[in-house]
């Protein structure tokens, strides 16, 4: 669980999924034996179960559609009103497994390095859609220190969504709690909260580094 100041006095707005699939799948991509296809395959499919969970009220319209006994309306999510964006290079799969859902949705794309001195994220890319008076949802595999992604919600909030909405897989307490202190206005859908971060700011248990897990980039002496 995350542990929250006791001066504050909100509900938090982080959910960590309970479905025991998700946390099997979670738990497979801890083992170092999957190649990188069955990695980026089991987070399309965390990605799938946390929209499920995450897209509850989400908003619908009702059109018509040809069926076998003719013309008749229904509801459907509303594609129109999403952008999806994701944090390459680790969220790529994600992005797959929304598109998958949902194939009219603009999708939208940053670039963001650590340095592995200072810890910090340099923002080196940014190729957004139009937000404006969308529900941006921002796709992300980890939330280590919570940096990143709290500087990827303040450039997402700069192009005026309606809404922001962080999907991620695995994250350590300190970093979600920072991101929920910077950004108390997003709801965060996560499929679990590991234990803590080590000493050079990597979540333990984890799973390794996600990006060089899903595309065979792994250092020659980690190979």
């Amino acid at each position: 669980m995350v542990k929250w100041s006791k001066k504050e006095k909100r509900l938090p707005m982080i959910t960590e999924s309970t479905h025991p699939l998700v946390s099997s799948l979670v738990n497979g991509l801890r083992d170092t034996r999957i190649d990188a296809l069955r990695f980026r395959h089991m987070v399309a499919q965390i990605t799938s179960l946390l929209i499920y969970e995450a897209f509850t009220n989400m908003p619908t319209l009702t059109r018509k559609i040809d069926t076998w006994q003719g013309r008749r309306a229904f509801d459907f999510l509303d594609e129109e009103a999403f952008v999806f964006v994701t944090i390459l290079r680790a969220g790529l799969p994600m992005l797959e497994g929304a598109n998958r859902l949902f194939p009219d949705v603009g999708s939208g794309f940053l670039a963001m390095k650590r340095d592995e001195h200072t810890k910090k994220s340099r923002l080196y890319y940014d190729r957004v859609p139009s937000c404006e008076g969308k529900i941006v949802v921002l796709l992300d595999v980890m939330v280590a220190t919570g940096g990143s992604l709290s500087d990827a919600i303040d450039l997402l909030k700069s192009k005026k969504p309606a809404s922001v909405m962080s999907l991620n897989i695995i994250g350590a307490p300190e970093g979600l709690a920072r991101v929920e202190r910077r950004h108390p206005d997003v709801a965060i859908h996560i499929a679990r909260i590991d234990e803590r971060l080590n000493a050079d700011k990597f979540i333990l248990p984890g799973l390794g580094d996600a990006g060089d897990r899903s595309y065979n980039t792994l250092k020659e002496e980690e190979s």
